[in-house]
């Protein structure tokens, strides 16, 4: 077999391999025997049809079959010999495929990037120095509180938080126009549902009462014949109610399946549910910032066929986001352009961390597999059942190993970088846009 290597464009590589027409022709023959002695013919007895026929008939076929086994093989062999690492499958060209000529093809495909690590020491992460505290404890106790809230009708002006059941017709140079309409709609005051300035301007009506607002359609909004018109509002409010909050005791405790220690064990479970979360949410930040300083200090060229299967997963994992909320027979092929530029950037990020975990010859570690299994499996009633069902499912291990990998590149990459300790609280690092 005679290969030679050819760099036609960036990563792509062209190799040009003949087969000795020997080779190629025998295992033609042999295949075209086994042929013959299945295949039916009238005419002929099982077994007994001429060569000359099976040729005939199923030569070139079987000819065509056996030079793509061929040239498979042959490219596993070349690659193997010129030590060149593929990403992605190659694309075959038969230039010469005839009996008793040798068999010549030129394979097509891309390979990865040599990469060199640099400057790993110039990145720079901020990393959040923050504790979950009484008052963050006390904040998350009336979220559970809103969120088990119930409504007591009343007759007083309403305000924000309260709840109004509204008629509303709204109008655009004096025209109705689609969806400015409704009857009997619920409305809570501060929720941000409405165009700016609509729940402001209807706070403080009563039960009962009607009134004509002014407003504008914001310049950005959805509907591009609404877009930064004033509109007139006509309000009749039906029914104002006013949140009341449950209770924070043992029935409350009880919501949350805290059966017993009443709101001590709920304060003890909600605030380890809270540090753990977190934890994740500073790994993640500081995570960020070294990806960040990686991809910043270290041009890769990234091949093509990484980049399409990377797009194939996106699209498949919103297409699986867009089946619980559209019928799947209706779902749109999104086109490739949605996810190439994250696509682009996946592929970088696992090139580069790659080159991290091969250079410093990271290794799994199983203590952080099983670290990370628990605290996933922590947030479920029985974590034990869920530690069992990772330890029974390869696929599943295996990609909490990766993860692990992942991690373990991380931690390394921090330990390189300038870091600095930065005092934060817990909003803002749970909820830093304040939403």
């Amino acid at each position: 077999m005679q290969v030679s290597v050819e760099t036609t464009q960036g990563l792509e590589r062209r190799l040009t391999i003949s087969v000795p027409a020997e080779t190629v022709d025998v295992e033609v023959k042999n295949r075209l025997r086994q042929v013959a002695k299945t295949q039916r013919i009238n005419g002929f007895r099982p077994g007994k049809v001429p060569p000359s026929v099976i040729q005939k008939r199923y030569g070139a076929s079987v000819r065509q079959e056996v030079a793509g086994e061929i040239m498979q093989r042959s490219f596993v062999d070349a690659i193997v010999a010129e030590k060149i690492n593929p990403a992605g499958r190659p694309a075959f060209t038969a230039k010469s495929n005839e009996d008793g000529k040798a068999l010549e093809f030129e394979a097509t495909f891309e390979v990865y990037p040599e990469v060199e690590l640099k400057a790993l020491e110039e990145i720079t992460v901020e990393r959040p120095a923050v504790e979950v505290t009484d008052e963050d404890l006390d904040e998350m106790f009336e979220t559970l509180q809103k969120q088990h809230q119930t409504w007591k009708e009343n007759k007083r002006k309403s305000k924000k938080g309260d709840k109004l059941t509204l008629d509303f017709n709204g109008r655009v140079d004096g025209e109705e126009f689609e969806g400015g309409k409704a009857e009997g709609f619920e409305l809570e005051l501060g929720a941000g549902r409405m165009i700016p300035g609509f729940e402001k301007e209807i706070t403080g009506m009563k039960a009962g009462e009607e009134k004509t607002i002014s407003v504008t359609f914001p310049d950005d909004y959805h509907a591009e014949n609404l877009k930064g018109k004033e509109a007139e509002f006509d309000i009749v409010v039906h029914k104002t109610e006013g949140a009341v909050l449950p209770k924070v005791d043992e029935e409350f405790a009880k919501l949350f399946g805290v059966e017993e220690g009443g709101v001590e064990a709920l304060r003890e479970e909600v605030g380890k549910n809270m540090a753990r979360e977190l934890t994740q949410a500073v790994k993640a930040k500081v995570k960020e910032q070294v990806i960040e300083g990686l991809l910043a200090s270290h041009e890769v060229g990234v091949p093509a066929a990484l980049v399409a299967q990377e797009v194939d997963v996106l699209r498949q994992q919103a297409m699986q986001r867009f089946q619980g909320q559209m019928d799947p027979n209706n779902l749109p092929e999104l086109p490739s352009e949605m996810f190439t530029e994250q696509a682009e950037r996946r592929v970088k990020i696992g090139l580069l961390l790659g080159e991290v975990i091969k250079v410093n010859e990271i290794k799994v570690d199983g203590a952080k597999v099983d670290e990370l299994i628990a605290t996933a499996a922590s947030a479920y009633e029985d974590p034990k059942e869920v530690i069992e069902y990772y330890a029974n499912n390869k696929e599943l291990m295996q990609q909490m190993q990766n993860v692990a990998l992942e991690e373990q590149a991380v931690e390394l990459l921090v330990e390189k970088a300038k870091v600095e300790d930065k005092k934060a609280s817990f909003k803002d690092i749970m909820n830093p846009e304040g939403k």
